[in-house]
């Protein structure tokens, strides 16, 4: 999972994006690709994996107080 640059957010705000290494189980990787291509055709944007895990991680800290 790498990209750099930089992303728009739901509020049009650009973030600078940050490369890492992720290590998945193979179901989780393919839960998240079948739902980036869902995305992809319902909204008509390029959802990805990267982009799939910021989504899920963003999810997470906002659930654990970490992110508004």
């Amino acid at each position: 999972m790498s990209e750099c640059g930089h992303n728009h957010d739901s509020h049009g705000h650009e973030e600078e994006l940050k490369e890492v290494t992720v290590t998945l189980e193979e179901e989780q990787i393919e839960a998240l690709e079948e739902m980036a291509a869902e995305y992809r055709e319902k909204l008509g944007q390029a959802w990805d994996l990267s982009a799939m895990l910021r989504v899920a991680v963003g999810h997470f800290l906002t659930k654990m107080g970490k992110m508004t």
